[in-house]
């Protein structure tokens, strides 16, 4: 890591969440060597957190009170780097941080691309349309009832929440007497099952040149058997499952997105990889890939 990485101030947002502890842990790792950023953290439910010099109160993201917090927050801390990690919050910060000039400090995509990939029904249309490869998708309003879903996607379904963090809320269906399905509206999407390995591709793609890095994660067990967060990863080695790397790549690029992205890929029936949802941040799996922190050193505080 450079020199400059050293004198780098990060104000990361959920430090008391996954992404967040998982920032903390590299910082800590960085520290033992005699390297790595300070950091200073702000969170709903504020915390110690290993790593972190602070963990400071805000409110939440869809709090009317939020922008100001958050910008008050900021000219008091006066951080080199504004580092979200909180999926609520994102579409939020990207215009606030158009809106006050916050500019390069911020580790986030532009507006655009940051709402398109913090909503997963958009992310699957927005990728469709680019020709990315997706599982089969809809709402639940195109669907129709339980036994329709599980009819559509060939015996079973997940669906998931259009706006959540990581695998909350997600849920197989594949009894057309679920309950559950009576309860999902609007909010959320149906997404065909890809039975194959599921991996966690972290990307980091430069704001200047749109230069890419990929780490392919391989997860080894899920938190809720079939579907959900990782309980297990193995870090692949560079060329080892090439087409889910290229197509890693090809989501940031399609969708726009720089910086630090976290996203699902799993192989569908026919061993093709397919992404499953984009988080245009970092995420809980970071520290497998301390590369991408290290670029976002070099690149968005150099």
């Amino acid at each position: 890591m450079s020199a400059a990485s050293e004198r780098t101030t990060m104000l990361v947002t959920g430090a008391a969440g996954p992404a967040g502890r998982a920032l903390g842990v590299q910082a800590l790792e960085q520290a033992d060597r005699g390297a790595g950023p300070r950091l200073v953290g702000v969170d709903l439910a504020p915390t110690d957190v290993p790593g972190y010099d602070a963990v400071l109160p805000v409110v939440g993201a869809l709090d009317p009170a939020y922008d100001q917090d958050m910008r008050d927050l900021v000219a008091r801390l006066r951080p080199d780097l504004v580092v979200p990690t909180v999926a609520e919050e994102l579409p939020r910060l990207a215009v606030l941080g158009l809106a006050t000039g916050m500019g390069a400090a911020l580790v986030l995509s532009a507006p655009g691309p940051v709402a398109v990939a913090a909503d997963k029904l958009l992310t699957m249309w927005a990728l469709a349309e680019r020709g990315v490869a997706v599982p089969p998708h809809a709402t639940v309003a195109e669907v129709g009832s339980a036994a329709d879903a599980v009819s559509w996607g060939g015996g079973l379904v997940v669906v998931k929440p259009r706006v959540s963090r990581g695998g909350r809320g997600v849920h197989v269906v594949e009894d057309g007497g679920d309950p559950v399905w009576d309860s999902l509206d609007a909010t959320w999407l149906v997404q065909g099952y890809a039975p194959g390995v599921e991996y966690s591709p972290q990307v980091y793609r430069s704001p200047h040149t749109g230069r890419c890095r990929v780490v392919v994660l391989r997860k080894t067990e899920l938190k809720q058997g079939r579907v959900g967060n990782a309980a297990a990863v193995e870090r692949l080695p560079d060329g080892a499952e090439p087409d889910v790397a290229a197509l890693a790549l090809r989501t940031v690029e399609a969708l726009d997105l720089v910086g630090p992205v976290d996203m699902d890929v799993r192989r569908a029936g026919d061993g093709t990889p397919v992404v499953l949802e984009v988080n245009s941040r970092f995420g809980a799996l970071s520290a497998h890939a301390p590369e991408v922190l290290e670029d976002v050193l070099v690149e968005w505080s150099g």
